[in-house]
């Protein structure tokens, strides 16, 4: 029964790792169901929550991490969608299940609701999914945030399909996992990075072509010119304020622009020039993750296509700090995860 909470801003010494001893956790209600989680994985939001620079504020000694897979080890006396034995991950937003989310479903897990850094959690059945077969416990853990955005960028608006272009930026996981989901698509897909090193990993991961925008700072004259002249279908843009001017740029006449980001600490708001936005008749849309169905409809094709997310290191529960640390460092090329193993006895 060990879980990390959140005590106190600022550093990762203020997540402090419990034992609270004595047995499992039992079903919270008749609809209720334990989960022994396996692993958990890190998002940019886990670090501005830490920061105090995350829009919700932070239940008091919450467990942190929205992301996480594990197995049902026990289920409430009404419960349906759920036996002992599934694999299942919560969703980032346990209430938000399908259509346009509402004011009363923002609640997160590792926020206002404890996360995925612990042993056991304990769900209602309505805020959980099963996860792919063919997943390791730790390729599970990566998808609730940064896999359902990127799905949600692709196929949230006007879905992109065979023989249009998607162009994304950078190489966090949100912009691999869409880079991943384009080619499943049948897009063609260009990418962007600053490090050379990377180009040939991205070109691995499905990336037809990938412009280094070190070297080439005008861009999105290049996303252009790889596609004949017209520029994107689609721009899944996770650079927000320094990106979004050469992203409507690169739009094609009535692309879509999937924007992630609106805002950072050096530049605070979305600026663009009247030249770009009358280059184009692009839409811009805002993407926050996605609901419950998006994950199930995500999931649907992951284990269609066999695909495997891309992980960069794991961690051990243990080392949850150092696992922070390293993902704060930047660098990883895929998600930073954290192994759990050895809850309920196995």
């Amino acid at each position: 029964m060990r879980s990390y909470h959140l005590e106190s801003f600022g550093a990762v010494e203020g997540i402090v790792l419990r034992d609270r001893g004595g047995p499992r956790p039992e079903p919270a209600g008749p609809t209720g169901i334990v989960v022994a989680l396996r692993a958990a994985s890190l998002n940019k939001r886990d670090l501005l929550i830490l920061e105090r620079r995350y829009p919700l504020p932070s239940a008091p000694g919450v467990v942190p991490l929205s992301d996480g897979a594990g197995e049902v080890v026990a289920v409430g006396e009404a419960v349906t969608r759920f036996a002992v034995g599934d694999r299942v991950s919560c969703t980032y937003f346990p209430r938000w299940r399908g259509g346009r989310i509402t004011p009363d479903a923002v609640d997160q897990p590792g926020c206002t609701l404890d996360g995925m850094l612990a042993e056991y959690a304990s769900l209602d059945e309505e805020w959980a999914v099963r996860v792919p077969d063919h997943l390791t416990w730790e390729e599970a853990a990566t998808l609730p945030c940064a896999g359902v955005t990127a799905w949600h960028a692709l196929t949230g608006g006007e879905a992109v399909g065979p023989g249009q272009s998607v162009l994304t930026l950078g190489t966090g996981p949100v912009a691999l996992f869409a880079v991943q989901f384009a080619k499943l698509l049948g897009c063609r897909v260009v990418a962007t990075t600053s490090d050379e090193r990377k180009e040939d990993r991205l070109k691995a991961l499905g990336a037809d072509a990938v412009v280094n925008y070190r070297r080439t700072p005008h861009w999105s004259r290049s996303v252009r010119e790889l596609t004949d002249g017209l520029g994107a279908d689609l721009v899944v843009e996770t650079g927000g304020p320094d990106t979004i001017e050469q992203s409507v740029r690169a739009s094609a006449l009535y692309g879509q622009i999937a924007l992630l980001t609106t805002g950072t600490a050096e530049r605070p708001g979305i600026e663009i020039s009247h030249a770009a936005y009358a280059s184009s008749l692009a839409t811009i849309r805002r993407v926050f993750v996605g609901s419950r169905s998006r994950f199930e409809d995500m999931n649907r094709a992951v284990s269609a296509h066999g695909l495997r997310p891309v992980i960069d290191r794991v961690l051990p529960f243990e080392e949850a700090h150092r696992a922070y640390r390293e993902y704060a460092a930047g660098g990883a090329f895929g998600k930073v995860v954290i192994g759990i193993g050895g809850a309920d006895g196995s």
